[in-house]
């Protein structure tokens, strides 16, 4: 049976997860509306109160927000419809895989392309070829960033006229001049958070490996979202005052100095609670589709007692590679393999056939796989002279080679799980594969392979010499040790420089994984290893035939032996 299926439960989970969302972000909305709206209705009342002729004070009790009325049933639905808006484009822009945008100058080309200068071919070999699979999808996210953008000043602008324009139009003259003064503020304010929040990349969901209750995780996260909410609000605040003051006529204030102050304190509270809103709305999001979702028959049935993987392997070969659900899978793979979660799940995976096991490490291996060869296309697929060349003819401040690998290292979350389920898999399949099927297959060869060309590739490009040499290539004819020229004064200072780009953080991550990984297998198998390397045998049993993704067989047999010795850092 294909799947997923319209009506198969992997493939509902998305959207019941999203329709939860939705519901569930309304709670807070409106409990911070009917707060945010007394505390209003309060000030107008302290700064608006009327003087009788006896000298005493008359004014509206601020609870009369709860009193139901027409205006009031309005603003508070457009204020969730501001919610629901900001809420709807969270989730269309929102991606478990960090995705790179087309830049203005690449849109302008594009759009000077398309109408001007027709065909397939490159002008000058500089402009973007629009008919090419990573242009279009460059286009489309930053098609998606403009939306949430433009979304958010939308929101912005109903959420503020709803809070803070509705509840001065009584009180003040002018009162429609007034609100679009308010709506102004709002739009600039949501324009503002919607290109912070691009910016800063806070649209990626971050998968936690320790998986809390969500409203344990949804209460520990209201302080942190009341300081950013604090932070930003201020600065937008500040922000907007400005523009509309340096605006003519009808946006520049002209009402007495106490309605002044009282325009600004009102504002300031409107949209710290539409920030905190966004905020708790954002963590929200977060925690409802980061959670994890088993995709395994339940325990006992048929489906459980002859094929439990298959709902596994189905998310994880068909699904999109840049979808939330594959990244579920792999969550949910990652946990039964390397938390032991569901012994049943696990010892399935070693059937007697072995099918099973060569599907999970085939589609494990794929992501790790794929960043090898396109930094191996980067590097000339080579690690020796040349590439060390190639990076030495560079300055150690220029970036022109660190950005080169940025967008292909932004995925550690991918590659850390894949290399650590291998590993585990690889690991167990000494106690657990009662078949012997990880070593019949080739997987176990696959995986050393594959985790160690991705390990060399990963060096090369933070600038680590990975051509071993024996040590006989260091005698002369005579014998005589020839002496190196020492360059590690050299080496430090270019390392130390390179070491704060943004991809050798990166890069430095990853590749403690994959070492932890390497040693993992290495501890595993070590005395096989051993007598393997005695017997010659090393490279026929634990390195894949064929020509690596990176580097050659006995630069991965030389660094698969340093492993084996303690000796790989």
């Amino acid at each position: 049976m294909s799947f997923p299926t319209p009506s198969s439960p992997p493939d509902l989970v998305i959207k019941n997860r999203f329709l939860g969302f939705l519901i569930w972000q309304s709670i807070p909305s409106t409990m911070i509306y009917l707060f945010s709206k007394t505390l209003i209705s309060a000030i107008v009342n302290t700064f608006t109160h009327s003087t009788n002729s006896n000298g005493s004070t008359t004014g509206r009790n601020p609870l009369l927000v709860f009193v139901p009325s027409f205006i009031g049933f309005i603003s508070f639905f457009t204020f969730h419809l501001s919610q629901l808006l900001f809420s709807a484009t969270l989730s269309v822009v929102a991606s478990p895989q960090p995705e790179r945008s087309a830049s203005p100058l690449e849109l302008a080309i594009g759009i000077f392309r398309l109408l001007v200068v027709p065909g397939d071919g490159d002008v000058g070999g500089r402009l973007p070829e629009n008919d090419s699979p990573d242009f279009r999808r460059r286009v489309k996210v930053s098609v998606s960033f403009f939306m949430f953008a433009a979304a958010s000043a939308a929101a912005g602008f109903t959420a503020a006229v709803s809070l803070c324009g509705v509840s001065l139009i009584d009180e003040y003259d002018c009162g429609f001049w007034l609100i679009e003064r308010v709506g102004l503020r709002g739009f600039v304010v949501g324009l503002l958070f919607g290109l912070h929040y691009v910016y800063k990349r806070r649209w990626v969901l971050e998968f936690p490996i320790i998986q809390r209750p969500p409203y344990f995780s949804f209460k520990m996260e209201l302080p942190s979202a009341a300081r950013r909410a604090f932070r930003l609000s201020s600065a937008a605040f500040l922000l907007s005052a400005i523009l509309t003051e340096i605006l003519p006529h009808p946006f520049k204030s002209k009402l007495a100095m106490q309605k002044f102050f009282t325009e600004q304190i009102i504002f300031s509270i409107g949209i710290f609670a539409v920030f905190l809103c966004w905020e708790l709305s954002h963590h929200l999001h977060q925690v409802l589709h980061t959670k994890r979702f088993i995709f395994a028959p339940p325990k006992g049935s048929a489906a459980a007692e002859t094929n439990p993987s298959e709902h596994l392997l189905a998310a994880l070969e068909e699904s999109n590679p840049t979808s939330l659900l594959r990244y579920l899978a792999y969550l949910d793979l990652y946990m039964v393999c390397e938390n032991n979660v569901d012994p049943w799940r696990r010892a399935a995976f070693f059937e007697e056939t072995g099918e099973t096991y060569k599907r999970v490490i085939a589609v494990c291996l794929r992501p790790l796989e794929h960043l090898s060869s396109r930094l191996g296309e980067g590097l000339g697929n080579s690690v020796g002279t040349a590439a060390q060349i190639s990076n030495q003819l560079l300055s150690p401040t220029d970036t022109r080679l660190d950005l080169k690998y940025l967008e292909s290292l932004n995925n550690f979350q991918l590659y850390a799980w894949c290399s650590k389920t291998v590993a585990s898999l690889t690991a167990g399949s000494h106690r657990e594969d009662k078949f012997g099927v990880a070593q019949l297959s080739g997987s176990n060869a696959a995986v050393i392979s594959t985790l160690i060309s991705c390990l060399l590739a990963i060096e090369t490009i933070t600038g680590k010499k990975t051509n071993l040499q024996s040590p006989n290539q260091l005698l002369g004819p005579a014998g005589i040790r020839w002496a190196t020229v020492n360059t590690g004064r050299a080496d430090a200072i270019a390392s130390a420089k390179k070491r704060s780009g943004p991809v050798n953080s990166k890069a430095y991550a990853i590749a403690d994984v994959l070492k932890n990984s390497i040693y993992q297998v290495v501890s595993a198998f070590h005395d096989e290893m051993l007598a393997s390397a005695k017997a010659g045998m090393l490279e026929k049993e634990w390195v894949a035939n064929g020509k690596p993704l990176f580097g050659s067989r006995e630069i991965l047999v030389q660094k698969l032996r340093l492993f084996l010795d303690f000796q790989a850092t």
